[in-house]
């Protein structure tokens, strides 16, 4: 029942240039909204219990940079030779005494230095070795973009200064605005037949990074693989499930907003329903290519933490498709993407994948395009989730718990 044609139709929609690269907190991230929903309404999903339509509505507190002024002994320096990593609103130094003078010489790891400092929740003035003019800049781009205000930020106030410097005295200015920006899922269910209060969630994400600098003439990240691909199977597998009707469990499927900034989407849908009612979770990301196990084969991340990959693999004996065990333990790709919350509170929670993530050329990138997609390889995997999951949707199966993270 799942057709290809009609996976071709849905992810070539979400990954169009009219979506401009499903960027969090843009108009293309509201019109890939717009028509999940209306692929929603068109299978017959309801909404979640409680709510009135598809979607999750919640908002972060955007932090954006105005204003950046650091002056060393007396001096102004150029702009491209300072950036700030802090979380704070505003910043206004003057000689202050709490404020450190520390520095990331030639030979050290800058990387390393960098995240001792994040973690130190001190206020500091970091002289970088010109050595690391190239990464100095990449941080600088990123930290002029807005970012999201946490709760559990420890207040680390950075300031980091390009070149060597004898400091007798300082002056910092940092100035910022703040937003709050919606944010929302799109999530839907079928209720089911016999043991209505136990859910299986299938879920994908829907943004992606936007608008990038230009390559070649092309600015936008159409996210066609990631994770374009993802949100297809979930579409599909909603209209395949609403198509058999005999779901004893629960389904819910959501596309998951502010994966790519942080993971927020799953974050908020996790608050809003009981993780001991969540029987399963299959979330779906970059299957647009084939596996480095060739065709008809996916990977499970976290495969060895319960036996959800069994489960789905002996549901799939007589056929020629095969899941495996993540083959990129370094990756740690477990906790990278929307299955992460869940499966920290103990949810049978895993991504399906058949990403090269080791050698893709494409990821992030503007070059993640539809033309890169293998179409068959997307509709068999779909085909595969389908037909694998089948026992833990009946209720015949349930899959281990996940021992919890410590809080």
């Amino acid at each position: 029942m799942i057709k290809q044609d009609d996976v071709e139709r849905i992810i070539k929609t979400l990954a169009d240039d009219n979506m401009q690269g499903r960027g969090t907190f843009t108009p293309g991230i509201e019109k890939a909204a717009q028509f999940i929903e209306g692929e929603y309404k068109k299978i017959g999903l309801q909404p979640l219990e409680g709510a009135t339509g598809y979607r999750q509505s919640f908002s972060l507190t955007r932090i954006i940079p105005v204003k950046l002024m650091v002056s060393i002994n007396g001096k102004a320096l150029p702009k491209d030779s300072i950036t700030i990593t802090t979380f704070s609103t505003s910043i206004n130094w003057s000689n202050n005494s709490d404020v450190q003078i520390a520095q990331i010489s030639g030979e050290k790891n800058f990387l390393t230095e960098y995240r001792s400092y994040r973690k130190s929740g001190k206020k500091m003035i970091i002289l970088v070795d010109p050595k690391f003019a190239a990464t100095f800049k990449q941080l600088s781009d990123r930290n002029a973009m807005a970012g999201i205000k946490s709760k559990t930020d420890n207040g680390s106030q950075l300031v980091f200064v390009l070149g060597s410097y004898d400091i007798k005295s300082f002056e910092v200015t940092y100035e910022t605005k703040i937003e709050e920006s919606p944010l929302f899922n799109v999530a839907g269910m079928i209720p089911g037949k016999t043991k209505p209060n136990e859910y299986v969630i299938f879920s994908g994400h829907y943004d992606h990074l936007g608008i990038l600098k230009p390559v070649q003439g092309d600015s936008i990240a159409n996210g066609a693989d990631d994770d374009a691909s993802g949100t297809t199977a979930v579409i599909s597998l909603a209209k395949y499930y609403k198509k058999l009707n005999n779901n004893a469990r629960t389904l819910i499927f959501v596309a998951f907003t502010a994966e790519e900034i942080g993971g927020y989407g799953s974050q908020h849908f996790s608050k809003l329903l009981d993780p001991d009612k969540v029987v399963a979770m299959f979330n779906i990301e970059m299957i647009g290519k084939p596996s480095k196990f060739g065709q008809n084969s996916a990977f499970i991340t976290g495969y060895e933490r319960s036996d959800f990959g069994t489960i789905l693999q002996k549901n799939l004996e007589g056929t020629a498709f095969k899941f495996y065990p993540d083959p990129y333990p370094a990756q740690n790709l477990f906790y990278r993407s929307d299955n992460a919350t869940l499966a920290a509170l103990g949810v049978p929670a895993h991504s399906i994948s058949t990403d090269q993530i080791d050698t893709d050329t494409l990821y992030h990138t503007v070059k993640d395009e539809i033309s890169t997609l293998d179409m068959g390889n997307i509709t068999a995997t779909i085909r595969a989730i389908a037909l694998s999951s089948r026992s833990i949707v009946s209720g015949q199966d349930t899959p281990k718990r996940i021992p919890k993270l410590e809080q």
